[in-house]
């Protein structure tokens, strides 16, 4: 483990690269010690110094979801970040993609809860009689270090959370079959991904169940009217300037975001 001081200042060096962007060598060359409880807090730092300069908390997101990327991360779970109301955008947003450093989008689902979760031993049961309604979902991922990169720098990192996009039709979850949710996404035009939910740890709901019982294991809980962000079902998607996004969900609607 590495010492409070230097979770502050490895927490100061993201928050400067994001402000700057401009990538930072990886902390786990920075500080050997750093371990994932670290990373974490570290994190935590970063979402502290946000909510300080105004923002506010809206819910998590999860990510490696995929036992590709969790074998390509060397984890054998998900990990998770924070999300805040200023990185949630609407459908038809343009974005500057000069305030990214290297922006890439998912194909995602989004839970807002209506009533608290509380783990441990949640089921994917328990998620969906939680949960208000489910809404489609763009996630802009973004890095602040440089590669190869360890689980470790990419927790501290706020699990790569950048921005979202939520759109299309707001459905209650158990008026669709959650897991054979469909999507495909294009650029400028051009379909560069397709996936069904199913691929996000066998069920959508599963990585929120993962996420209310990591979180009980730190003396949290997930809270009524938190957006989550539940896993992407496709592999990302590069934007450049003159980039025009369209997420087809088929009878959920659809999300678009263009990137000037």
């Amino acid at each position: 483990m590495i010492t409070e001081a230097e979770r502050r200042a490895a927490a100061a060096a993201l928050i400067q690269a994001d402000r700057d962007r401009r990538p930072i060598t990886q902390l786990s060359h920075t500080y050997p010690d750093l371990e994932i409880v670290d990373a974490y807090a570290i994190q935590q730092l970063w979402a502290a110094e946000r909510v300080a300069a105004g923002a506010r908390l809206v819910g998590h997101k999860i990510g490696l979801t995929s036992r590709a990327m969790q074998m390509a991360s060397q984890m054998t779970e998900p990990d998770y970040g924070f999300l805040t109301d200023d990185m949630v955008v609407g459908d038809g947003a343009t974005l500057d993609v000069n305030r990214y450093l290297k922006p890439r989008l998912e194909v995602e689902l989004a839970f807002v809860l209506g009533a608290d979760l509380h783990g441990p031993n949640l089921r994917v049961h328990d998620v969906l009689r939680a949960t208000e309604y489910v809404v489609p979902a763009l996630e802009v991922i973004d890095y602040r270090t440089e590669v190869p990169r360890s689980i470790t720098d990419t927790i501290a990192d706020n699990a790569a959370a950048a921005a979202m996009v939520v759109g299309g039709r707001v459905v209650r979850p158990m008026d669709v079959d959650v897991r054979w949710v469909a999507a495909t996404l294009s650029k400028n035009g051009v379909i560069e991904e397709s996936g069904v939910s199913a691929a996000v740890m066998g069920h959508p709901a599963a990585g929120i169940a993962w996420l209310g019982n990591k979180l009980a294991a730190v003396g949290e809980h997930l809270k009524a009217g938190q957006l989550l962000l539940s896993g992407s079902f496709t592999r990302p998607v590069s934007v450049e300037p003159n980039t025009v996004i369209h997420a087809d969900y088929g009878p959920l609607g659809s999300i678009g975001v263009a990137f000037r």
